[in-house]
């Protein structure tokens, strides 16, 4: 694996704090965020300041449109969310002392597995860090 930050060395975790609550940050991510697309995912992401210790705040979406069952849904967010578990330290490497909001949403028409999300995840968070770190000079 990659240099891992000492925060995360001991286990891998996501914690309330971490996750993407505030309706403000909400509105800040669509209105002035950056998106791409790794199929299946669509990934919203903006650096802002937020309070808190960590600096990765991030949420997880799927659509109740394609999705109609909670069942499902819950599914897919959990399988994200485990997949964001596990691999988190890819942004939290690039980072730096900035903070980034980003939202995973789920946008493919069926049910996939834990791999090939685990996968798409992966790359997403890989293009946002070199995206970040391209782009965003570090303070």
């Amino acid at each position: 694996m990659a240099n891992i930050p000492e925060k995360l060395k001991d286990r891998f975790t996501f914690r309330k704090k971490e996750r993407l609550c505030s309706k403000k940050l909400f509105d800040k991510l669509f209105s002035n965020g950056n998106s791409f697309l790794v199929y299946p995912l669509k990934v919203l992401f903006v650096v802002t300041e937020h309070p808190g210790d960590y600096p990765v705040q991030a949420a997880f979406a799927v659509s109740k449109k394609i999705f109609r069952k909670a069942v499902v849904r819950n599914l897919l967010k959990r399988r994200m969310r485990e997949a964001y578990r596990l691999n988190k330290y890819i942004l939290y490497n690039s980072t730096g002392d900035r903070k980034l909001v980003i939202i995973f949403i789920y946008i493919g028409k069926e049910i996939i597995g834990f791999h090939q999300i685990e996968k798409a995840l992966k790359r997403a968070l890989n293009k946002v860090s070199d995206n970040i770190s391209k782009t965003i000079p570090n303070p």
